[in-house]
């Protein structure tokens, strides 16, 4: 199992490699080209092999960002999606480079005609890379460890990516741990430990780790918390060290200031945008351009945040909030279509100069639903120990209809490993965020929530759509 592992490895890292080499020969014979004796700057050869090495460093530094490089790891799909990004963030950066060099605008046409041939080329690669791995790669089996907590939504989650893993057998736990031993033993490719006792969890998981037995474990809210705890000994003695405070205070600097400069350069190139729709909004029903509602930013400071109007204007007429469904009909046409490209959520640039929020961070709750969901988990108010953000951790790497207890889990994820890396890296993942269809899907109509079963029917919320 473990030579197959590295032999996996091997041939990603080959297919990856093959990829990205022949994306930078397609750069090099352009620049050689069309830009190499244009340009007003002196140098020998050696310096056109030092400008395709920055564009091969920028293209492997963006790839591998956005998940390009994951081939056989995440559906063709999204890897496709992120060389895509990865390449319009290269060339745009690579067209002002080399604009620079040419003390004016260069000719944009050999750049639009190697970004249209790398997405050609990315597409049929990415494809056929992937049909390769499945080839030779087939799913791996998994054996389901469970307790008394129903199992179909973790089954439909790995259903999801039949591709990579196939359940083949679920075992409770309460047949007993040498019953699940014995069971795991046998011909399966890893074992899944969802929803079992804390003691019987950790025994199991140092007896498979001592048999080389890949494990797939769904962290509980401690585990999340220890994840981001700091290492340190004490003479022989390793310590994990989990702080009081969420952010300190040199990086709660680095994030304001970084969260001003962004909002500022945005608002100003959105404008446009921002003033497009609004006129759109205006017209589509007469009503008011702006919603505003009471949320929730760190220490459950309550502010008003400020959104397109995306539903009707009677959305709210019985004063209940409920998330938004799928095909809810609250949605207007104009509301439909901003929401999918998350033009609606411009305005929160102005929350943000103002302080009220962070461009990444836990996406901010009404009082009532916050209310609601501490009912159900305590460990909800874990959450505001940092400021509300635009995008967070949960909307990149989760959907709009992520269960709240999973939202949680990777909110504190977010917290406890905060770095100012993270929120760069996380901004530049929100924008691919930005076209994914299910990050922007309502609730289905039989999904948990906060809500309690006789509020569910009758209560509406035209903003809690925002996650």
């Amino acid at each position: 199992m473990r030579k197959m592992e590295s032999v996996k490895r091997l041939v990603v890292l080959q297919l990856t490699t093959i990829g990205l080499l022949l994306q930078i020969a397609a750069y090099g014979i352009m620049w050689y080209r069309y830009y190499a004796d244009a340009i007003k700057l002196v140098f020998w050869n050696r310096g056109n092999w030092l400008v395709i090495a920055l564009y091969a460093i920028l293209l492997l530094f963006f790839t591998s960002t956005y998940g390009g490089t994951k081939i056989g790891y995440l559906k063709p799909l999204d890897v496709f999606l992120s060389q895509v990004f990865a390449l319009l963030m290269v060339n745009v950066f690579t067209y002002a480079q080399v604009s620079l060099m040419c003390e004016w605008f260069a000719d944009t046409r050999p750049m639009l005609l190697l970004t249209g041939v790398q997405i050609v080329f990315a597409f049929i690669w990415t494809f056929c890379a992937d049909m390769f791995y499945k080839m030779v790669f087939p799913p791996r089996e998994l054996l389901l460890i469970h307790g008394e907590r129903p199992i179909e939504d973790i089954k439909m989650k790995f259903a999801g990516r039949s591709d990579r893993y196939q359940i083949v057998n679920c075992i409770n736990i309460s047949e007993g741990i040498e019953a699940v031993k014995k069971e795991a033993e046998q011909r399966y490719g890893g074992v899944i430990l969802w929803d079992i006792p804390t003691n019987t969890r950790n025994t199991l998981l140092k007896h498979f780790y001592s048999q080389s037995i890949r494990v797939y474990m769904m962290p509980k809210i401690p585990d999340v918390i220890i994840m981001g705890s700091e290492k340190m000994h004490l003479f022989d003695t390793p310590i994990l060290l989990t702080r009081e405070y969420a952010l300190t205070v040199e990086q709660r600097i680095i994030k304001r200031c970084i969260d001003l400069f962004c909002a500022i350069i945005l608002l100003i190139l959105a404008s446009p945008v921002m003033l497009v729709t609004a006129i759109v909004i205006k017209i589509s029903d007469g009503g008011p351009v702006f919603y505003s509602q009471i949320r929730c930013t760190a220490g459950n400071k309550e502010f008003k945040i400020l959104k397109f109007r995306s539903m009707r204007v009677d959305a709210e007429k019985n004063g209940k909030a409920r998330l938004a469904s799928k095909g809810d009909p609250r949605i207007t046409p104009v509301g439909r279509f901003i929401r999918a490209v998350r033009i609606d959520e411009l305005p929160q640039l102005l929350n943000i100069i103002k302080g009220d929020m962070s461009f990444i961070g836990p996406r901010p709750e009404r009082p009532e639903i916050i209310k609601q969901y501490l009912e159900e988990m305590p460990e909800f108010a874990f959450r505001t120990k940092v400021k509300a953000g635009l995008a967070g951790y949960a909307q990149v790497y989760g959907k709009y209809n992520t269960t709240p207890y999973d939202k949680l889990k990777l909110d504190l994820t977010y917290i406890e490993n905060y770095s100012v890396w993270l929120d760069l890296k996380l901004m530049l993942l929100t924008l691919k965020v930005l076209i994914t269809p299910d990050s922007t899907e309502g609730v289905e109509a039989n999904q948990v929530t906060a809500l309690k079963n006789e509020e569910k029917s009758d209560a509406s919320d035209e903003e809690n759509d925002s996650e």
